[in-house]
């Protein structure tokens, strides 16, 4: 008997397997959704539930986010390969179940040494075959193995499980720094916060060499940017590194602070490069997104050069602040000329989490989350997905739209 639930409530189970083959169709509609659903989970395959997003971007989301993965080895198809890797990659081994026909191992009905089998670097796991002339088996089988998986994996009712927070010094630098940005450059800033519950205890030295390693210098002026000279240089601290900037860019006044502390939390406050230009009564589309496509590019970078593992948890924070009245635009030649859309609110903050190893495949969208907010206060704005791809893409390849 399948449970009962809210569908909007129910959880997600995604998964992996062969498409377009009509037998193993029938053991999806017959055997792997009905266990499914026996478990109280919603059932996803890609080309049945696909929402109409890039298929890599979608693919990568389940196997983010479901709370079980079957994976079906059926046929030894590399699609499927590649996707328990990329699962087992985020450290989602709990969280996936492999099943496969028995034929494909050695000593089982049905097999033969020159047919289809279980690649060697998972024939060690605990594997879960079924029969095709025993289907209903399989399915009394799969949704017990998913019973139990979620007994280890789900959280009891009730529990919501702590999200770590975001540094409280951040908030305290914000105080010290923000008065003197307004004073020397202002008014409008940008701020990047960054933070992982991942223990790490880098030396200011190490913290030192990972910052100078992650700029990306496609805007010109990086996001914590380093220089080596007397004035400007970074500073060691009791607890990490710190720059503090003013300087003079496009023959108006800027200010850039950084800081990163001994366990990896990072936060960055910097004016706004249209206020440089003398357009403070403005925000460049193209320039708020491919900036907050930098911060994800260089939180990323600097916790890869600190040796952080990629199925960390990063969670980041974007603030634009002193935004009110301004208008937002598309300067350059290549962009359409837009409506007037302005500013009835004077800050924005939008936060994410995200496992590090996510942030290349799920980039473009994980600056969508980020601008969104920001855009949707400019008279409800909204950039497609194809023009976010579109500017982060070309950002990933030096270019600038």
């Amino acid at each position: 008997m399948s449970l009962q639930c809210d569908p909007d409530s129910m959880a997600d189970a995604f998964v992996v397997m062969q498409i377009g083959d009509t037998a193993l169709d029938a053991v999806y509609e017959t055997a792997i959704v009905p266990a499914i659903e026996r478990t109280g989970l919603r059932p996803h395959r890609i080309d049945r539930h696909n929402t109409g997003d890039l298929l890599k971007s979608e693919i990568v989301s389940y196997l983010q986010n479901s709370e079980i993965i079957v994976a079906d080895l059926t046929n030894e198809r590399p699609n499927c390969y590649l996707e328990v890797g990329y699962a087992m990659g985020l450290g989602r081994h709990r969280h996936l179940i492999l099943t496969v026909r028995q034929d494909h191992q050695p000593g089982m009905p049905g097999y033969r040494p020159e047919g289809p089998k279980v690649h060697f670097d998972l024939a060690g796991y605990d594997l879960l075959f079924w029969d095709p002339e025993d289907l209903n088996t399989f399915t009394e089988q799969l949704a017990q193995r998913i019973q139990r998986r979620l007994a280890i994996v789900k959280p009891p009712k009730g529990h919501s499980p702590a999200r770590f927070q975001l540094p409280a010094w951040a908030n305290a630098a914000r105080e010290a720094e923000l008065p003197r940005l307004l004073a020397h450059a202002g008014p409008g800033f940008m701020e990047l916060t960054f933070a992982t519950p991942a223990p790490l205890e880098a030396t200011q030295a190490e913290l030192l060499s990972a910052a100078r390693a992650s700029t990306i210098d496609t805007f010109g002026w990086p996001i914590g940017v380093v220089f080596e000279d007397a004035t400007f240089r970074p500073r060691p601290t009791g607890d990490g590194v710190r720059a503090r900037i003013e300087a003079t860019r496009l023959g108006e006044p800027s200010y850039d602070y950084w800081e990163i502390r001994v366990d990896g939390s990072f936060y960055l406050l910097q004016s706004l490069f249209e206020d440089q230009l003398g357009r403070t009564d403005e925000l460049f589309v193209n320039t708020r997104v491919v900036r907050v496509t930098e911060g994800l590019l260089y939180c990323a970078r600097i916790y890869e050069a600190l040796g952080l593992p990629m199925d960390t948890a990063v969670r980041l924070r974007v603030t634009h602040g002193n935004i009110e009245g301004r208008t937002l635009s598309a300067p350059l030649r290549n962009w359409a000329t837009m409506a007037v859309y302005s500013a009835d609110v004077n800050e924005v903050t939008k936060e994410i989490e995200f496992p590090l190893g996510t942030v290349a495949d799920r980039l473009p969208d994980l600056v969508q989350q980020l601008m969104e907010p920001l855009f949707q206060v400019f008279d409800f704005f909204a950039l497609s997905p194809k023009s976010y791809a579109r500017l982060v893409d070309a950002f990933v390849k030096g270019e600038l739209l």
